[in-house]
């Protein structure tokens, strides 16, 4: 018997029987089942992922858009760009906010008047002086009145328009009082005086401060607006109404910031009131008004305005005004 050269030759006397090969071979078969398994498992699992047909999930699975058929509107954003805010415009953009540190209304300027002077009572001779208001001549200026306990309305219109400069300079804007009271002279300004000073200022707006003075039981504020005038060195037309919704303004925001009422004794609930002889409105070429915060002589409104507390929403509510008016 011939043998190949790669099996070895069969010992002395022995024989190989037909199940010896058979087995041989089936062996062999084992090994290479077993080799090749791993790989067609492997295989088969790579399938079921690619195609979604896991076993744990029966839901129907949706036939994926192309990316170009998809919508934006199905898009969800990464958790990146959901706790990231946009960047903000530039500065120099439409839509992009004024420069840091540079607010709204910086540039324009207001002017405030207090209202009479705390020293005026000790030279009546002096405000006692007529001046042209343009229709007719006026005292320089009056004492104003007092509360039943003896609180000024100078000190109280003092008071509230430094106040009102601190609020209405907060928001960029320049700020002028008339005068300091006692600080920079002992009575006055004279009205004419008054009416000048917005006028050189080429104010945006002017707001003269008052409290009134009647009797006990008319209660309330209310805004005095100019009317038309002309004669002399007085022209309101220009400002007529500028100034009316400059009080208009003013009106709205202080009786929202105060609770109080317009005035029930005059306006017809309006709180505002036109009037062609007052000084410091004729010769004014700027929107202008005034306001009378409450009646000193009622006991309630007395009670409010004596009130620091309330002095400040008083300033505030002028301020809430001005600043609406122009713009801010």
């Amino acid at each position: 018997m011939r043998y190949d050269d790669s099996s070895p030759p069969p010992e002395s006397g022995s024989s190989v029987s037909p199940d010896r090969h058979w087995f041989t071979r089936r062996s062999t078969l084992a090994v290479a089942a077993a080799a090749l398994a791993p790989t067609c498992l492997a295989g088969w699992v790579l399938t079921q992922v690619l195609t979604g047909n896991g076993q744990d999930d029966h839901r129907p699975q949706a036939s994926p858009l192309p990316a170009s058929h998809a919508s934006s509107a199905d898009a969800k954003p990464s958790a990146a760009s959901e706790s990231t805010p946009a960047s903000p415009a530039p500065s120099g953009s439409p839509s992009g906010s004024p420069a840091a540190g540079k607010a709204p209304l910086t540039g324009r300027t207001v002017v405030i008047d207090p209202g009479h002077n705390t020293g005026n009572f000790k030279h009546t001779r002096e405000i006692d002086r007529q001046v042209d208001i343009g229709t007719n001549l006026k005292e320089c200026d009056t004492t104003g009145t007092t509360t039943n306990s003896g609180y000024m309305e100078a000190e109280f219109t003092m008071d509230v328009s430094r106040r009102l400069r601190t609020v209405l300079e907060s928001k960029g804007l320049k700020v002028v009082l008339t005068h300091e009271a006692g600080a920079d002279r002992p009575w006055g300004p004279c009205i004419d005086e008054r009416a000048r000073i917005g006028n050189e200022a080429k104010a945006d707006a002017v707001v003269s401060v008052h409290a009134d003075g009647v009797s006990e039981g008319s209660r309330g504020y209310h805004i005095i607006l100019p009317a038309k005038v002309k004669g002399g060195g007085a022209d309101t037309a220009k400002i007529i109404e500028s100034s009316r919704l400059l009080g208009e303004r003013i009106a709205n925001n202080f009786a929202r910031t105060t609770g109080s009422g317009p005035a029930n004794y005059l306006g017809s609930g309006t709180g505002l009131v036109v009037r062609d002889d007052l000084g410091g409105l004729n010769l004014s070429t700027r929107p202008k008004v005034f306001i009378e915060c409450g009646n000193m002589r009622d006991a309630k409104d007395a009670a409010q305005l004596t009130s620091p507390q309330w002095r400040q929403k008083a300033a505030q509510g002028i301020a809430d005004g001005i600043v609406g008016f122009l713009g801010g």
